[in-house]
């Protein structure tokens, strides 16, 4: 049976952007509404939430985090072809 994962993303084009954002997260800011600020990705307007796929799914280099790293913390910056990442692991299982 297939893993099924829910996650949120925020996108941007540097990894010195996708750490500025990350720290403002850690200090207290809502992923949704820096994802809505500041993501590139349509998905942004949603507060950055991709809703639920299956592994295989998006890009390895997002793959392999949203169905390895741990469920509920800030993850990145996760480079591909896209820009750089900030993933957050709402679910997994």
């Amino acid at each position: 049976m297939a893993v099924i994962a829910s996650a949120s993303h925020i996108l941007v084009n540097s990894e010195e952007e996708c750490l500025k954002l990350k720290q403002q997260i850690e200090a207290g800011a809502f992923f949704s509404a820096v994802a809505r600020k500041h993501s590139l990705c349509p998905s942004g307007k949603d507060g950055g939430d991709l809703g639920e796929f299956s592994q295989g799914m998006m890009v390895p280099e997002f793959d392999q985090v949203v169905f390895s790293a741990e469920v509920g913390k800030v993850q990145g910056p996760v480079k591909t072809q896209f820009g750089y990442h900030l993933i957050y692991i709402n679910k997994r299982g």
